[in-house]
């Protein structure tokens, strides 16, 4: 678990309007959620293997791009 210190802006009744963390705090917390949103990516792929593609093929592909 990501450790954060949050400061709160507020309005004039006290009511949180926005958050401020240090940039480095910041960083991690973007870099997690790359890392979620690869893992979500990861997970749908998984529930349709019909799509799959093996290694190899997807490498020469790849190349066949590249050299076009």
């Amino acid at each position: 678990m990501i450790e954060v210190h949050p400061e709160f802006v507020v309005d004039e009744h006290q009511n949180r309007k926005a958050v401020l963390l240090p940039y480095d705090e910041w960083q991690r917390v973007v870099e997690e959620m790359e890392e979620l949103d690869d893992i979500r990516a990861y997970d749908e792929v998984k529930t349709c293997p019909s799509n799959s593609v093996p290694f190899d093929d997807a490498v020469k592909e790849i190349h066949k791009g590249q050299v076009s």
